[in-house]
Parts: structure tokens; C-alpha cells; sequence
């Protein structure tokens, strides 16, 4: 591993087995034991060692003594290695603040060590990440292909207008991101963002939402409420999922853009506002105006600019900028060091059909700085939406559908929604019926794990 001139210092007793000292030779380190903190600390400043493995059972041996030691070693994330012969949350803990990974028992497995210093010893292939990797607080749009260069320069040339812009693409693609970044680019950008996902609200409450209501205007309004419009008032206002008005707000919301002014539900005065609407859907809002689900004069009014956010698998040459740009923002955000992203792990990034789009990328990513040792991201610290082994304990399938008992309630979730939506073809409502649930209730999860209907194209 190339690490011949580095040297391990221990404060644990060798295992019954012996196997320390052999380990550390095979991975090219020279063990060097020592009996106790004092011993260690002792010219720790001149000598410093490049990794050091610590026995939390040792006599003396506290959560002082262990940041002292990490302090004094003031080496990169995964240099301190801790063991216990009684593991317990608190040490595990302290192991993933100090040690950047996993809490060894002891005594210690040869194969468990091995793999430990190996992760933390072994640079692989692959692409750093340099201080300063995430995006400016702006636009935040990333990546540098052909696609997302024509994206950047259409918010460029739209950005600074008042015009109603209309986004298309599929769910995760980043509508929202490029919403915000018309928002930012615009006159308005020191005034208010407001969103609002149009699926997400029941539809007796959405004209509430938009508008507003008086107090009384119906059971449970106790009080006077400022309608999205209101609030975005000389902003933006962001309406995700357009396409799932019912035709009785599609005719409210037309007048609100034609007039520029809002009736609060209940009242009969009008309200002026100043708003820039950013609409997005992921439907194909052509196709329901012909079916005449849409409004055909409320799509061309939301349509005089129209950008079309292409999926992920249709500009892989971002993917690395993008596994870069989350996980350097992750990284900041939960304390981690993550160094970079190892070349094998790109592989099986490229590899996927990212059926969720950049909202998935970026969820895999985020799994992947909190599972990675080392300061490395490595292939086996990605865990990909159909990964067959996180569904079964022995690699396969059954009829029902088994998975390990180590899968977490939201991914047995979000796997059985993804197999019963193509148990229906996509379709929505026949999904909502199997599973029990209302059909908002299944838009919202769908959204959320970045999956397919078959509404409005492919969702």
C-alpha cells in the first residue's frame, strides 16, 4: 500500500491470536506497542505516529484521554482507530466523532482489522475534493455539460425579465433549483421565494393556500390567513406540479395572474400583488390540454418561457461535478472529512439508470458520507435503490418479496410503492387503491423517493 515509512503506535494489549503485529506488516506499518497513554503522549509532537489504535478498556482510558490523542496525532479523518472489549453506544459515538468509522470489539478479528486499516491507509483511484467544491450560494446549478450549459444560459436570458416561466422534465430532475435560480437571477431576488407543491395539498385546501381566507370563511378558519400569493408579494411564487389543479382553480388562478390581484376565500375585496410565477410539472401539459383536463389558455399563460430540464441519465458527464458537489456539501454539513470518491465507486454510479434523477444522486450520496471510513468514498459505501442485496439475505427474491433484516422501514417502503406502481403500469390512482392510502398521500411519497408514474409522461 505504499505506506512502509509510516508507524503504528498502539495502546492496546496484542490479542490472544497475535495478530497486531502482522497485520500492521501487511499493510506496510510498523507496529509499535506501548503500555500506556503517558508513554504515548511523550514526544508525540516530534514523533508523530500516522495511525494509532486505541483500547477504550485500558486502565485510564477516557473520553479526555481519547481527544488528547486525537488532537495531539492531528492527522486526517480515520487515523485513530478505537476498540473496547465491551462496546457501548457512548464509545460508538465518540468512535464515529473521532475516528471518522466503526468502534472495533475486541478481541480483535484479523479480517475486521485488515479491512479497517485498509480503508483508512489505502488512497484509491479516483477524484479528490478540494476545500471550497460546493456550488456559491446562487444559482447553485452544477455541472458543465452540453445540457446544463443550455439550462444556464436560458435562466440567463429569461432571469432578469418578469416573464412566467414554465419547467418540464421528469420528478427530481431540479425544478425547485432552477426556479430559485430564476429567482436569484431576476430584479426580485431580494424579495421573497415562496413555493407551493400543488400535489401535495389537498385539493379543498388549496384554494386556501394560494389565496388565503377570512376568518369564518368555513369550518376551522379561526382566523385571518395570508395566502401564498400574498406572501410572495414582489418575489417569486413557485407552483410545483401545475398540472394537478382541478379546472375549477385552474379558472382562479388564471384570473390572479390576468387581474394581478387576489380575493381572499370569504372576502369579495380584492388584494393587489406583484408576483413572478415560475410553474413546474412533470406532466406533458399538451397532451391534457387536448384531453381538456388543462386549460388551454392557462398554459399559454404559464408557458411564455418554457425550459425543459432533461433526466439525469441523458447528462451523465455531470455525475462526477455532481458526486463531488453533494458530497463536499454533506460533508460540511455532518462534520465529516471525505476526501474524495474512488474511482470504483464512480463506476457503479455510472453504471445506474437513476430513475430518480439528481434527487436520488444526491440521497446516495448522502448515505454514502455518513456509511464511508477513511475519508474515501468507496463502492461499497453506495447503496443504489434496487440493490438486490439490501431486498434479500441470500442475494435473491421471493414472491412476496423478502429483504434483509437490516433494511431500514423507508427503503421496504419505497421498494414496495416502486413494485406495486409497476404492478399498474404507473398508474396513480390504482396504485393509491392496493396500497390503502390516498392518492395525495401516494404523489407525496413518490416525490419524495423519486420514483415513476405514469402520469404526465414518466415521473
Amino acid at each position: 500500500m505504499g505506506h512502509g515509512r509510516g508507524r503504528l503506535r498502539a495502546l492496546i494489549e496484542v490479542n490472544a491470536r497475535g495478530e497486531g503485529p502482522d497485520v500492521a506488516q501487511e499493510v506496510g506499518l510498523r507496529w509499535e506497542e506501548v503500555s500506556s497513554a503517558s508513554a504515548f503522549l511523550v514526544g508525540i509532537e516530534s514523533h508523530p505516529p500516522e495511525f494509532v489504535l486505541l483500547s477504550l478498556g485500558k486502565e485510564g482510558v477516557d473520553e479526555e484521554l481519547v481527544r488528547r490523542i486525537a488532537e495531539a496525532v492531528s492527522a486526517e479523518d480515520g487515523s485513530v482507530l478505537l476498540s473496547a472489549p465491551r462496546p457501548s453506544l457512548e464509545w460508538a459515538v465518540l468512535a464515529r466523532r473521532l475516528s471518522g468509522g466503526s468502534l472495533l470489539s475486541e478481541p480483535l478479528s484479523r479480517e475486521e482489522l485488515f479491512t479497517e486499516l485498509e480503508y483508512r491507509l489505502e488512497e484509491p483511484e479516483g477524484v479528490r475534493i478540494a476545500d471550497g467544491e460546493v456550488a456559491p450560494e446562487g444559482s447553485g446549478l452544477v455541472g458543465s455539460g452540453a445540457a446544463m450549459m443550455e439550462i444556464v444560459r436560458a435562466v440567463a436570458r429569461v432571469g432578469d425579465s418578469s416573464a412566467t416561466v414554465l419547467l418540464t422534465g421528469e420528478s427530481g430532475t431540479g425544478k425547485e433549483l432552477v426556479a430559485r435560480a430564476l429567482h436569484w437571477s431576476s430584479p426580485r431576488r431580494d424579495g421573497p421565494f415562496v413555493a407551493i407543491n400543488c400535489a401535495a395539498v389537498p385539493e379543498p385546501l388549496l384554494e386556501s393556500e394560494f389565496f388565503g381566507h377570512e376568518r369564518g370563511a368555513f369550518t376551522g378558519a379561526v382566523g385571518r390567513k395570508r395566502g401564498r400569493f400574498e406572501r410572495a408579494d414582489g418575489g417569486t411564487l413557485f407552483l410545483d406540479e401545475v398540472g394537478d389543479m382541478s379546472l375549477v382553480l385552474q379558472a382562479k388562478l388564471l384570473r390572479t395572474l390576468e387581474e394581478r390581484e387576489v380575493e381572499r376565500v370569504g372576502s369579495e375585496k380584492g388584494l393587489p400583488v406583484d408576483v413572478r410565477i415560475v410553474a413546474a410539472t412533470n406532466r406533458i401539459l399538451r397532451e391534457r390540454v387536448v384531453e381538456g383536463s388543462f386549460r388551454d389558455d392557462l398554459f399559454h399563460r404559464l408557458a411564455v418561457a418554457e425550459l425543459h430540464l432533461p433526466p439525469l441519465r441523458e447528462r451523465m458527464e455531470d455525475l462526477e461535478e455532481l458526486v463531488v458537489h453533494f458530497a463536499s456539501l454533506f460533508s460540511e454539513r455532518y462534520g465529516r472529512s471525505v476526501r474524495g470518491v474512488g474511482e470504483g465507486a464512480f463506476r457503479r454510479l455510472r453504471a445506474h439508470h437513476w430513475p430518480g434523477n439528481v434527487r436520488e444522486l444526491r440521497n446516495v450520496v448522502d448515505r454514502a458520507v455518513l456509511n464511508c471510513r477513511g475519508g474515501w468514498i468507496r463502492e461499497g459505501d453506495l447503496k443504489l435503490n434496487g440493490d438486490v442485496s439490501a431486498l434479500s439475505p441470500g442475494g435473491g427474491t421471493n414472491e412476496i418479496g423478502g429483504y434483509s433484516p437490516n433494511t431500514s422501514l423507508e427503503e421496504v417502503e419505497r421498494d414496495h410503492i416502486a413494485r406495486v406502481l409497476d404492478h399498474t403500469d404507473g398508474v396513480m390512482q390504482a396504485a393509491a387503491e392496493i396500497l390503502g392510502i390516498h392518492r395525495n398521500t401516494l404523489t407525496r411519497k413518490v416525490e419524495r423517493y423519486g420514483l415513476r408514474s405514469d402520469e404526465g409522461g414518466r415521473q
